[in-house]
């Protein structure tokens, strides 16, 4: 029955994106975000980011998770507030594509700013994004290659 309402969506014209799943569930079905996944569950951020949004993340990976040393990473698994403060500071409200993307300071839902650079690729403080515009119902993704720390 699904295979048919997409069929049938895509034969009127209706693209992919209409029938994405939230961010949450985009990130679980990639299969690169465990880490993420398990972080924004242990703060309880899991039905903000199935919310209407929109959102863009930057998606930090299971690899760039693995660069913070495991002591840190477990510290700052077990401190909710400390964990929120640094998953929100990956989320900007609105959904911005790969195409509008600018030079310059964006505000993150934590409350601080980004720096984003677009010199040689786009770089989001010193984390590179190695993919873009993973489009979900509630947003899109951008993946980065390292965790970005709030101030």
């Amino acid at each position: 029955m699904k295979k048919l309402l997409i069929a049938t969506a895509l034969s009127l014209g209706l693209s992919a994106a209409a029938w994405a799943k939230d961010i949450v569930d985009t990130a679980v079905s990639a299969g690169s975000f465990k880490t993420l996944v398990a972080a924004v569950q242990a703060a309880g951020l899991v039905d903000t980011l199935k919310g209407p949004g929109p959102f863009t993340v930057f998606a930090p990976t299971d690899e760039a998770f693995a660069k913070i040393p495991k002591a840190q990473l477990d510290a700052l698994l077990a401190d909710k507030a400390k964990l929120t403060a640094v998953l929100t500071y990956h989320v900007v409200p609105g959904k911005v594509m790969a195409a509008d993307v600018k030079a310059g300071k964006v505000k993150t839902v934590q409350g601080q700013e980004l720096t984003i650079g677009t010199m040689g690729g786009v770089t989001v403080n010193n984390a590179r994004v190695t993919a873009t515009d993973v489009t979900a119902s509630n947003g899109v993704i951008h993946v980065i290659d390292t965790v970005v720390l709030p101030q």
